[in-house]
């Protein structure tokens, strides 16, 4: 039995179009996880609530001249979740590493942004990666609440356990000062909200090229408080 058949459930299917596994280009994953989230709990009901609109949602793409019925995609349904989140990201290591075995470009829908380690982990045998998120927060604490693995701690889990060539973040606009010291410590490049606002998109667009231009595969992650 594959991992896929063991930690997985059918759900609701992406834009309503669906190629078989074998012929799709992307698979999607849900990851209905929001166990460390504080402040306010609810992403675990996002992979449903994404493929509802999605379905709602004209196919055609005038910006990205892009139809989503001619896109390869194959839905796979949501991971199975543990009470115990060290058992879930194990789980959606195993599911990722999968889907990049058969040579799929793998697609996951959220959940709180913790799923993010468990499916770096995966790509880790991949050489000179980087990982890429948009997210108003660093998310570099060592701990917070007495949690080590969490939505405030992941980015520097990963950077200890992974080690990616590089990591950059996004859109930064809430840190707390212990992150800022481990970002210089460590070498993690960022690119605050404030100077997008400041400065334009286009410079922010070119230091990314220039961060990224000797690097060979690129792990991209979204915490829509991006958009805030």
């Amino acid at each position: 039995m594959s991992y896929l058949e063991l930690y997985v459930s059918p759900s609701l299917v992406f834009s309503g179009f669906q190629k078989s596994f074998e012929e799709a280009d992307y698979v999607v994953l849900g990851v209905p996880f929001d166990n460390t989230s504080t402040y306010r709990t609810g992403a675990r009901f996002a992979p449903t609530a994404i493929r509802e609109a999605s379905l709602n949602i004209e196919t055609y793409s005038f910006r990205t001249d892009l139809d989503v019925e001619k896109l390869k995609i194959h839905d796979v349904g949501n991971l199975e979740i543990s009470a115990n989140t060290d058992e879930t990201l194990k789980r959606l290591e195993l599911v990722a590493n999968e889907i990049l075995e058969a040579r799929k470009i793998p697609v996951f829908i959220g959940g709180e942004h913790t799923i993010t380690l468990g499916i770096v982990k995966a790509f880790k045998k991949l050489e000179n990666l980087a990982v890429v998120s948009f997210d108003a927060h660093l998310d570099l604490r060592d701990e917070y609440l007495d949690i080590k693995t969490s939505h405030t701690t992941f980015m520097r889990r990963i950077n200890e356990q992974i080690k990616p060539k590089t990591i950059i973040e996004v859109g930064t606009r809430a840190v707390c000062r212990e992150e800022l010291e481990y970002a210089e410590k460590a070498g993690i490049k960022f690119i605050t909200s404030l100077q997008i606002l400041k400065e334009g998109i286009e410079p922010a667009k070119e230091k990314l090229r220039e961060l990224l231009a000797e690097i060979q595969n690129v792990y991209l992650t979204i915490d829509l408080d991006v958009l805030d």
